[in-house]
């Protein structure tokens, strides 16, 4: 028993001394991202293609190393996420096109084009919640927000209680309990947005937000074996607490993924922030 309750308290330690940082970066980063969707246009295209570029860059040290030659690819991302936000919308993807073509025909494949497409879809996927004549605002706060307090309820609930590892082979640290104690968290974010902004809990936007949480988790897993592919157990330093901005954002970029298919899925090309939001 006094075993059992040294090894609570010690984990209960670990989880309160790593969480601080952890919570800090967050709240820092939720913070620039409400600001920038706040702004809206060419504000919020530049805060994203800075966040882009950081993924990008990191992405590079992890599959590719020191390689200068590259970090062209990088200014591609930015070239095409401020085209975005000043309003050349065809000429914003017709970058990203070409730039994955370019990747593909000149980098190691599958890797190069692949953190091209990544960091675009992060950027774009944001920008065009962000665009959206309704609702922009709503949709980046709800998608945001549930992948953050996935994020911390994961942790949290998987330090705390442990238990059997979701996935060992790709990222050891992670629980069941961790993935439940985030969708419950993730849960309860987007019911929070959605009562800040007037929104309706129907199920539809319920299956909405589970979706979203579930899809970060994945998008988690899918950086850790990235990371373990290549050796690599940070994508960086930038951050307190969370390693680098890859680290930060990765669950981000399979939900603004995903929240876009269901917005245009639902509410069609002209308006997929109110089809993501609107049930």
């Amino acid at each position: 028993m006094r075993a059992a309750g040294a090894e609570a308290a010690l984990g209960i330690d670990i989880v309160s001394r790593d969480l601080l940082p952890r919570v800090a970066s967050s709240v820092v980063l939720i913070a620039i991202a409400v600001v920038a969707a706040w702004s809206g246009g060419l504000v919020a295209a530049i805060v994203v293609s800075a966040i882009a570029a950081a993924v990008h860059a990191e992405w590079l040290g992890i599959t590719e190393g020191a390689s200068g030659r590259a970090l062209v690819f990088t200014v591609v991302v930015v070239m095409s996420l401020v085209a975005f936000g000043l309003g050349y919308t065809s000429v914003a993807f017709g970058i990203a096109v070409v730039g994955i073509v370019a990747a593909a025909l000149t980098g190691p494949r599958p890797w190069r084009p692949l953190g091209v497409f990544y960091a675009l879809v992060l950027g774009l996927g944001l920008l065009v919640l962000r665009d959206s004549n309704d609702y922009g605002l709503a949709a980046i706060v709800i998608v945001v927000g549930v992948v953050a307090a996935t994020d911390i309820g994961a942790f949290v609930a998987g330090r705390a209680i442990g238990g059997p590892r979701l996935w060992p082979a790709v990222s050891p640290k992670k629980t069941w309990a961790g993935a439940a104690g985030g969708l419950a968290a993730g849960i309860g974010a987007g019911a929070a947005a959605a009562a800040a902004f007037g929104l309706a809990l129907r199920p539809g936007f319920v299956l909405v937000v589970i979706l979203l949480s579930v899809t970060g988790q994945c998008g988690d897993l899918f950086e850790s074996y990235v990371k373990r592919r290549f050796g690599a157990k940070d994508s960086g330093r930038l951050i307190p607490g969370h390693g680098g901005m890859m680290d930060r954002v990765d669950g981000l970029v399979f939900a603004s993924a995903v929240a876009v298919l269901i917005g245009i899925g639902h509410g069609g090309l002209g308006n997929p922030a109110q089809g993501l939001v609107m049930w």
